[in-house]
C-alpha cells in the first residue's frame, strides 16, 4: 500500500494520468524507468490474479511484456493460447504480461510481487512499443529511444535481482505500421538492446526481419487489421525463433508440463 500511495504521488506531480481501462494507453511523462502502477480495476484485478498465479505450479518461462506478449497466452483469446499451448508445452511457460503496459507499469508489476519466488530459468521480455511517442524531427526520436531503452534497462534489472540464475531473451519491439513515424523510434532502441546483450545471460532476439521489409512494412497476415498486434503467423514466427533459444537453455520438451493455469483480461469473463 505503502508503494501504492507514493507511486501514485510521483504520478500526480508529474502530471501523469493515473491509468486507464482497456489494453492501450497513452504515453505518460513520468520517466521510463521509474515504476507506476495502473489504478483502474481491471488491471488491478489483474495484478492480483498474476500475484496468485506465481504462486502456482511451476515456471521455467517466465514472459513478461503488454499486449502484444499478453495475448499469446490468454484465455480470451483461445486461438493464440493453442497455439502457445502447442509451441511451448513441456518447458513450463507462464505468460505474466498485462495490456497496454509502459515500462513503467511493468516495472511497478516486478517490484510488487510478480516474480518473487518464481525462480524462472529464462524469462522471455517484449515491451516498450506503449512508451512510443511520434515526432517530427530525428533529434527527438533519438532522445526518446534512449528514454525507453533507460525503462528496459530497469526492468533488466530488477529480473536479474529478483530471479539471477534466469537467462533473459530481450525480444526486439516489433515493427508497427499504425503509425509509421513509429519506426525510426524503434530501430533506434532495437540498436540499443542488442548493444545491451552479452550473449549470455541476456539474449537479444530481433524477428522483425521476417515480420516486414527492410522499410519496416509488415508483411500481409502477421498482423491482426490494427497493424500493431501480431496475427496467429506472426506467432509462429515468434515461436520458430524462441525455441532453439529454450532448447539450447532447458533441453528438449517434456512429456509433461507443471505450469500453472493460464489467466486472462478479467473483464472478458464478466
Amino acid at each position: 500500500m505503502r508503494a501504492l500511495l507514493l507511486t501514485l504521488l510521483v504520478m500526480v506531480l508529474a502530471g501523469a494520468p493515473a491509468g486507464a481501462a482497456g489494453e492501450d494507453r497513452g504515453p505518460s511523462r513520468v520517466p521510463a524507468d521509474q515504476p507506476v502502477p495502473r489504478t483502474d480495476p481491471n488491471s488491478r484485478t489483474a495484478h492480483r490474479q498474476l500475484l496468485e498465479k506465481a504462486k502456482q505450479g511451476r515456471v521455467d518461462v517466465y514472459f513478461a511484456g503488454d499486449s502484444i506478449t499478453r495475448r499469446w497466452g490468454a484465455t480470451d483469446y483461445p486461438e493464440f493460447l493453442e497455439h502457445w499451448k502447442q509451441s511451448f508445452f513441456g518447458w513450463n511457460a507462464a505468460n505474466f504480461a498485462w495490456g497496454g503496459d509502459t515500462t513503467r507499469n511493468i516495472l511497478w508489476r516486478l517490484l510488487d510481487g510478480e516474480l518473487d519466488g518464481v525462480h524462472p530459468k529464462v524469462i522471455v521480455l517484449q515491451a516498450g512499443t506503449n512508451n512510443i511517442e511520434t515526432w517530427d524531427g530525428a533529434g527527438e526520436a533519438q532522445e526518446q529511444a534512449e528514454e525507453i531503452t533507460r525503462g528496459l534497462a530497469a526492468i533488466l534489472k530488477v529480473m536479474r535481482e529478483k530471479a539471477p540464475g534466469a537467462t533473459i531473451v530481450l525480444v526486439g519491439i516489433f515493427p508497427r505500421n499504425d503509425n509509421m513515424a513509429a519506426l525510426p523510434v524503434i530501430d533506434r532502441v532495437n540498436r540499443k538492446l542488442a548493444a545491451m546483450a552479452d550473449g549470455d545471460r541476456i539474449r537479444f532476439l530481433n524477428i522483425n526481419g521476417k515480420l516486414a521489409d527492410a522499410n519496416g512494412v509488415l508483411y500481409e497476415g502477421m498482423t491482426v487489421p490494427d497493424r500493431l498486434h501480431l496475427a496467429l503467423e506472426g506467432y509462429r514466427v515468434w515461436a520458430d525463433a524462441l525455441k532453439p533459444v529454450l532448447c539450447e537453455i532447458l533441453g528438449p520438451p517434456a512429456a509433461e508440463d507443471f505450469a500453472p493455469p493460464p489467466t486472462g483480461d478479467p473483464s472478458a469473463a464478466r
